[in-house]
């Protein structure tokens, strides 16, 4: 398998990942999805923790990627202001849901390394 083939394997699991945090259920009657992160971050305390957990590993995965310096910045930018927001009570549970950091820095992830030439 070509460096390029592994990227591309790797970084559409890693899509699949942001996925099932963000919008892997359609709302009934609305067109919003709402994810894992959406739904364990209604947890209090933990449930924060847990999804921010999960945004820093998809973080981290893109590092190994090959990410740039600067879009791994803006990748944790993201996830600050979703972390620090998603502790409010209720304003953080729908602003997850509306925000969808994971499949954000998902896209900030596929068009550095598209516009290196390291995703097919």
């Amino acid at each position: 398998m070509s460096a390029n083939a592994a990227t591309t394997a790797a970084f559409h699991r890693l899509r699949r990942i942001a996925r099932l945090l963000d919008s892997a259920v359609g709302i009934p009657g609305t067109r919003w999805r709402i994810g894992l992160d959406g739904l364990i971050g209604l947890i209090p305390g933990v449930g924060d923790l847990l999804a921010a957990l999960a945004g820093l590993y998809l973080i981290a995965q893109a590092r190994r990627l090959g990410a740039s310096g600067w879009t791994l910045l803006r990748m944790l930018l993201n996830w600050l202001i979703d972390g620090l927001i998603g502790v409010v009570p209720l304003v953080g549970d729908v602003f997850d849901v509306m925000f969808k950091v994971n499949e954000r820095n998902m896209d900030l992830l596929a068009s550095d390394l598209q516009r290196r030439g390291l995703l097919s």
